[in-house]
This record gives C-alpha cells, structure tokens and sequence, in this order.
C-alpha cells in the first residue's frame, strides 16, 4: 500500500518497533482489525473489541503471514515483528492518516443526525457522472470503520465520500483529523445522540468541528432548511453554500410534485442553472439529499446535465428507503437503523403509498431520559398521518402503540416483544396491496422481517 512501510507506520503512530530490522521498509499489502481476514504481508491491529481482545490473535497472524502487528500490550520475548504503542484505536487513526496523506484527491465529508448514508449515496452518484468515486461501504463511518474505508482507496479513484457517525464529544475531529476534507457537508442537526450530546446545539457544535480540519479553499454546504444551521456564518473565511427549499438557499428546488413510491418531480436551482428532475426514491428528504448532491455537483464542476443524471441514476441500498415490489405488496425497507426525525420523514414516506398502509417499527436507540416520550410521539405522528396498523417490536416500542392508540382507539396496532413473536404471525397480520414500512434502530434485527415479508 501506498507510503505503508513499517517505518512509516511506526513513525506515524508515535510507537516502537520490535523485530527484524530489514522488515522496516517493507510495504503492508492491506491493513486489517479482522483476525478473519487476512492477507499476505498484512498489517494486524490489535483492537479492544467490546467482546474480544485482538491481542490474543497476534501470534497466529503473524504465523498466517502478516507482516506486522500492532499492539498496545508488551509482548516480552517473541520473534512475532509488532509495533508497541500506546492506543492501537489511535494507532490505527494515524496510520489512516498517513494514508489519506499520500493522495492527492478531493474529499468530501459527511456528517448530520439523520441521511447522511442517504446523502452519501446520493453525492457518489452525481460526482459519478464525472469521476472514479470511492466512497463509504456499509456503516464504516466510526472511528474504527472510517480508517478501514481509507485504506480502500487507490491510486485511480479522483474523488472520496467520507460519511462521519459521531455520538461523543471530541469523536469529530478523531475522524475529520483523518478525512482532512475539501468540501464538508452536513445534513441537519436532530435529536439523534442526545444521549451523550444533551442538547441540539451541543449537536452542532460537535458536528461543526469538521470544519476545522477543511483543506484550505475548501467548501462547506449545509442544509438551508435546518434552524440551526440556516444561522451559520461564515467559517474561516469561508461562506457556507445553503441547501434547500427555504428562501436564501442557493441550490433549491420547486414543483416539487409527489409520485407515490416511485419517487418525486421537481425543478432543481443552481448558479449555474436549473433542469427538471426525477428523484427516484419517495419522499421530501430524498429531494434534500438530491439538493446536497447538486451543491456538491455544482463545486465540483459538472454541468446540471451531469447532476440531473447522477441523480436519477441513483441505486437503492438494502435497509435505507429500499422500495421491493412482491406479487402481493409493497415493502418500504428502512429498517437500517432509526431516531425519531427518521422514523417520521419515513411515515411520510409510507403515506404516499396507495392502498393500505402499515407500520412495522421498533425500538430507537441512545435517545437517554426522554426515550418514552419520543417514542410516543412516533406513535402520535402514526395516528395523526393517518397509517392504518401499526405493529411495534421491542420494549420501548411499547410506547409507539400507546402514542397511537391514544389518538386512534378504532384502528389496528398491536405490540410484540420480539421479532420471533411477529414473524410467524404476518400472514394473518399482512393484506394483499399493503405499503408495509419496516423501521427500527440496527440492534432490533430488522432485516428478519424485510425477508419473511418477502416471503409471504
């Protein structure tokens, strides 16, 4: 890998070397947390894990031909090559950084409380149209999944989407530190991490540290819609380009017409244009997200005609807005992971469905003190949009059908402790012609039932 010898390694995460002193300017081939995955003259950090320790694997690494190892544990006598350092978390940050480092590409980093995976998508698919994209897998947006999606990059991608998840204070700049990003995106500021970030403006001030780390001559575009960002001033020097339907926004969009789940029409505003689209996945937030990639578009110089194509050329990801057609119904797949502002852009998106409309949605996570609360408003928004059933899963859930039942005694909602007690009853539960919405935070499993309803 690209400037991975030992030496620098060594040298960029502040540690120690022990072995032989002739491996010192060999290049990694790949570096990976995986015991599992594994490859010729790898390099193995050994992680903490919340289950198991990684240091306990080093040895047989190193015996199934990993190059190197590093570890934050002494490991006396031993022949096994290994880097000592202090934090094999921070560790393996540097060394992502001392990779990022020898690329001369643009970045574009993504961070906000909800969509960023969406904008994500949305973004490497309008910069698409124009360059090799590399781009975020999966949920690899953490301050250990981050490192991993840099070290993917290579020497023909141009440009690279960067999704940054936070939840602590202090997280962003571990991750923006890394990215180092020309064009810095945020989506909105919500409720999500309250739990450890207390207040919305204790939100963005975290998620704004992002800028801090901006390449010189960088761009930063935010959501013109969100209250508190639509206040931000200029950031070193640089005036944010604004996102959005709301007056002052400089990529906008107008005649927004709803098309049910086939996605959404409109007129997309830029300084350099305007052009007739369709937004190929249903809902006003997937406008946003096609607002975002036409911002992103427009700073890096694609025509509209490019930005039109990037946008209606957009693929679904299993798991966020995912539309699957059975024979029988229709299934709205968003069960990637949830917070209340989600969970309710996503029953607005179930409202566009013809037909009868249903609700499968379960508990949210790390929203602290006030969990019960909002998870009865789920269920309030539920009863006051009009969804016919709604069928919740897990403890807190409980507290979406008392939301629900609450405004709407006379219609269908009934409660399940887990997934194995739902699942054998959806054939009885399920109509033909159902929109069915399938939500709830990532720990609940939902993916379980997106496959049994499919089934059916």
């Amino acid at each position: 890998m690209k400037n991975l010898t030992i030496e620098n390694i060594t040298n960029a995460c502040g540690g120690t070397y022990h072995g032989d002193p002739s491996l010192l300017a060999k290049e990694v081939s790949m570096v990976t947390i995986d015991s599992r995955r594994l490859a010729d003259d790898c390099l193995f950090v050994a992680i903490h894990g919340e289950r198991v320790n990684g240091h306990k694997f080093i040895p047989d690494v190193i015996r199934q031909g990993a190059l190197c190892a590093v570890s934050e544990e002494d490991l006396g006598e031993t022949s096994d090559p290994y880097i000592l350092v202090d934090s094999t978390a921070q560790a393996l940050l540097d060394i992502a950084k001392l990779y990022r480092d020898s690329f001369d590409i643009k970045v574009v980093g993504i961070s906000g409380s909800v969509g960023k995976t969406s904008t994500k998508e949305m973004i490497a698919s309008v910069l698409s149209q124009k360059f090799n994209v590399h781009k975020t897998q999966g949920n690899l947006n953490s301050e250990s999944g981050l490192p991993l999606t840099v070290f993917d990059l290579r020497e023909e991608h141009e440009v690279s989407v960067l999704e940054m998840g936070i939840n602590h204070f202090g997280e962003m700049r571990k991750l923006s530190t890394v990215a180092s990003p020309d064009i810095c995106v945020i989506t909105n500021i919500g409720v999500a991490h309250l739990e450890f970030l207390k207040t919305q403006e204790g939100i963005l001030h975290e998620k704004t540290q992002m800028f801090q780390d901006m390449k010189n001559g960088g761009s930063i575009i935010v959501n013109g819609d969100d209250p508190l960002l639509a206040e931000l001033g200029p950031v070193k020097g640089v005036q944010p380009i604004f996102y959005g339907t709301s007056s002052g926004c400089s990529v906008s969009a107008s005649g927004i017409v709803p098309m049910g789940l086939r996605g959404t029409s409109c007129r997309i505003h830029t300084p350099i244009g305007e052009f007739d689209c369709t937004v190929p996945t249903p809902g006003m937030h997937m406008v946003s997200n096609a607002l975002a990639g036409a911002a992103v578009g427009y700073v890096m110089g694609l025509s509209c005609e490019e930005i039109k194509a990037g946008i209606e050329h957009l693929s679904f990801l299993p798991g966020r807005n995912n539309i699957i057609q059975t024979e029988k119904i229709i299934i709205l797949d968003d069960c990637y992971n949830a917070n209340p502002v989600s969970m309710k852009a996503a029953i607005d998106v179930l409202n566009l469905g013809i037909g009868r409309r249903v609700a499968i949605v379960g508990s949210m996570g790390e929203l602290g003190e006030n969990a019960g609360n909002l998870h009865r408003e789920v269920g309030a928004y539920l009863a006051q949009t009009g969804v016919d059933a709604v069928f919740a899963v897990g403890d807190l859930a409980r507290s979406i059908t008392d939301g629900f039942q609450e405004l709407a005694p006379k219609r269908c909602a009934r409660w399940f402790a887990s997934n194995e007690e739902l699942i054998p009853l959806l054939k009885d539960l399920i109509q033909d012609g159902d929109n069915i919405l399938v939500k709830a935070s990532n720990s609940m499993h939902f993916s379980e039932i997106v496959s049994a309803l499919q089934d059916l």
